[in-house]
């Protein structure tokens, strides 16, 4: 008999999700008490004087008092550039989700023709559900919902970034431990409040649909699907646009900057240099943002779907129903304590000590997390129980749950480890890339990819087990819930991803507004740090995506009414080649873009640099404003068609092709998208380590590749362009490529079951 019923489930819930926004807002707090001058409204023209003539012999000559307010200045801009992109950005999604909204509406409300009539509920027939117009109707709302949760995510984000940033760069004058602690809480206040505001929207969602479903628990969740759909559609066209903008400007900005003209990366007499750092923080943190919340609604959403149709709903036990999401609450306040060992009570004192301590805190939140997994499952679920198995009951104890969530935990932690181990500079791999760099570009090149299609043979078996022992034991359930393991620890995971973008960043201040040189150093070891923590978030968001797909293509197999999807039935084997093109399809879309907007911005950074008097001298003052255009149009025009490649292809094959092409479909992006999201954030996070590794000069064969502008750094900065938008624009994108895919299907599922086929009917 469970420990914790109805009551006690509706007041844990809530609970961590408070507890989790008041640890974000004290976060904040601790970062607002660095002072930043208030920008009195000048422009950046001030953090070029006297730039060129900077002597880093005199550097304690600085005058702390201009460089401080030249920190405001930058910071102003960076943040004004970063909210214009996101409103400008939001206006174009609002006229897509409205659109989208009706169509979900006329999909699933013509599937039984607008019957406002109830319908015989699709799992157990003998009772009477709530009508299939309401089903529409909430699912639509649901969408918005989920859409509007993901847009708040990615904005907070971006906010809390920009205004840490500067703070960052003025605390690392004191030392890289001061300025790692801003950083990472910085990190923990965007990571907490997304992963709490994600969870009490979808617990509040629950209960306001609940008011009208009753005890149709099968139709609530069903349209509480529509969250995931949402919160993924909105973190497709983030990522997308938003990796497009950070890697036109990044790209620009290097191979003129740092390659023709031998010049410091973020020197403010780059044009590029404000429209890369506005990058950072529209593209890694406001669509990783939302990315990782698309993530967390699509695995909850499968998981409460499955647990509709089984005992949980069928005896309507809202204790263990909740499960997922009592799992969910436990992992932020495993991640509140996971926290507080890296800001208050292991403290980073030397360079070295950065990359120990991140990656601590994954280690010290899957040990906990564990534990607190063990307290939920035996407190919560009854001892045994029946789960839905494609139209069979299994019979399922509570320890099987345990070892499913945990199974996608620790597949996170391995999946993490080996991602570190291909992306940081401390181990060979990266270290033979760098190497590599002396024969020059073409076998930096060579080796950056062959480190990527490495990295993927791990994680794939890491995967694979997870799937296989976690439906072994309970089904497909069990795999939704090994999803929801590997996220449990969201806020942790989103800490130490955010804190990357925001080192990034404050070393750009650093350079723009003249401070010391060895604050850049200090800046850029936590850079590399924080490159290295990216990938590793990449990999479980990349992780995660594949068993959420897994699962929500499970719940759509059931709900579409597909006994078996037969690989050699021709429909579903069609669909199976189909699918596995479209990750290759969508990644030449999104490279492409890239690679026209880089273009561009190439030309305009040349063009200044040749046609404005005194820049290079640093008398004169680049046009930022040109180059902040070029990448905001050619990020709004160039996420278009991706977004519609992936929002498209689910509703032509279900509707021309039928059910089973469909599955067929979504089963071959899936196997094919893991794998080229993984090897493609891989090599892009070796080549720019690479690179870092030889500016850095840490060990006597560094050293022998550098200093700044020798043959071997300009080969591996070329290196890092070519893997700048596989590892921020590619890479990721393709993760949510292939669950929101799945979850659409899921949504769209009783429309297809109705009507799909035109074609294949008459064939």
């Amino acid at each position: 008999m469970a420990v914790i019923g109805t009551a006690g489930a509706e007041a844990l819930i809530p609970l961590a999700a408070v507890i989790g926004i008041a640890f974000a807002v004290f976060q904040w707090y601790v970062v607002a008490k660095v002072p930043v001058p208030a920008h009195d409204g000048g422009d950046l023209s001030a953090a070029q004087k006297g730039r060129s003539g900077h002597d880093e012999s005199a550097e304690d000559g600085v005058d702390y008092r201009q460089v401080e307010a030249r920190c405001a200045e930058i910071q102003h801009a960076i943040s004004i550039g970063a909210t214009s992109f996101l409103f400008t950005e939001y206006k174009y999604l609002a006229v897509f989700m409205a659109g989208f909204a009706v169509v979900i509406f006329m999909f699933l409300g013509s599937a039984q023709r607008f019957s406002t009539r109830p319908e015989p509920c699709t799992y157990d027939p003998a009772r009477l559900c709530r009508p299939a117009l309401a089903n529409a109707a909430f699912s639509m709302i649901a969408f918005l919902l989920g859409a509007l949760t993901s847009v708040m995510s990615g904005y907070l984000g971006m906010r809390v970034a920009t205004f840490a940033n500067a703070r960052t760069a003025l605390e690392a004058r004191r030392g890289v431990g001061r300025a790692f602690v801003v950083a990472f809480r910085s990190g923990a206040a965007m990571g907490f409040l997304l992963a709490s505001s994600a969870l009490f929207v979808l617990y509040v969602a629950i209960n306001l649909f609940g008011v009208y479903y009753g005890d149709d628990w099968g139709g609530l969740y069903e349209s509480i699907t529509g969250y995931g759909l949402g919160g993924s559609s909105m973190a497709l066209f983030g990522r997308v646009g938003g990796g497009i903008y950070t890697k036109a400007a990044d790209v620009g900005a290097d191979l003129v900057g740092k390659v023709e003209r031998n010049i410091p990366e973020d020197d403010p007499r780059n044009p590029a240099v404000i429209a890369d750092n506005v990058g950072d923080n529209v593209g890694d943190i406001a669509g990783m943002g939302s990315d990782l919340f698309g993530s967390y609604a699509e695995s909850s959403c499968a998981a409460l779907f499955v647990a509709s149709i089984s005992s949980f709903g069928t005896e309507h036990n809202f204790a263990a129903m909740m499960y997922p999401l009592l799992i969910s609450a436990m992992g932020i306040v495993v991640c509140l304590a996971t926290t507080v060992v890296a800001t208050d009570l292991a403290e980073v004192k030397t360079v070295e000590q950065i990359g120990p301590a991140l990656k601590r805190q994954i280690l010290i939140s899957t040990v906990l997390m564990t534990v607190g997994i063990a307290i939920v499952s035996f407190l919560v679920l009854p001892h045994s129980f029946t789960l839905f198995d494609f139209g069979r009951r299994k019979l399922v104890k509570n320890w099987y749950l345990f070892i499913c969530v945990s199974a996608g935990l620790w597949a996170g932690l391995v999946i993490g480890y080996v991602t570190e181990y291909f992306t940081s500079n401390a181990y060979r791999p990266v270290q033979a890339v760098a190497n590599s760099c002396r024969t020059g570009a073409a076998t930096n090149v060579i080796f950056g990819l062959a480190v990527g299609y490495k990295s993927v043979i791990v994680p794939i078996f890491a995967i694979a087990t997870a799937i296989y022992a976690s439906f072994r034991l309970a089904a497909m359930y069990g795999i939704a819930l090994a999803a929801l393991g590997m996220l449990s620890t969201i806020a942790t995971g989103l800490s130490i991803d955010a804190y990357g973008p925001i080192s990034d960043n404050a070393g750009g201040i650093a350079e723009m507004s003249g401070m010391p040189h060895v604050v850049r150093e200090r800046t850029d070891a936590l850079d590399a740090a924080g490159n290295t923590t990216a990938a590793i978030g990449k990999g479980f968001a990349i992780g995660s995506a594949a068993l959420v797909s897994l699962a929500l293509f499970g719940a759509y197999v059931s709900r579409a009414g597909i006994a078996a999807v037969d690989v050699l039935s021709p429909q579903v084997f069609a669909g199976l080649l189909v699918g596995a093109m479209l990750p290759y399809w969508f990644s030449a879309m999104t490279m492409r873009s890239v690679g026209s907007a880089a273009l561009a911005m190439v030309e305009e950074v040349r063009r200044q640099f040749d046609s404005i008097p005194g820049l290079m001298e640093g008398t004169a003052k680049p046009d930022y404003a040109t180059c902040v255009k070029i990448s905001t149009d050619a990020s709004l025009k160039k996420m278009l068609a991706p977004g519609a490649l992936v929002m498209l292809s689910p509703l032509v094959a279900g509707t021309l092709f039928g059910t089973e092409t469909l599955a067929g479909l979504l089963a071959g992006a899936l196997v094919s998208g893991v794998q080229v999201a993984i090897s493609a954030s891989n090599s892009g996070g070796a080549w720019d380590n690479a690179k870092k590794y030889i500016e850095a000069g840490a060990s006597a064969e560094a050293r022998a590749l550098g200093p700044k502008g020798s043959d071997a750094h300009k080969a591996a900065v070329i290196g890092d362009t070519i893997g700048d938008p596989l590892k921020d624009t590619s890479g990721p994108s393709l993760n949510i490529l292939i669950k929101l895919m799945a979850v659409e299907a899921l949504v769209f599922a009783p429309f297809f079951a109705a009507h799909g086929g035109l074609i294949f009917k008459h064939l």
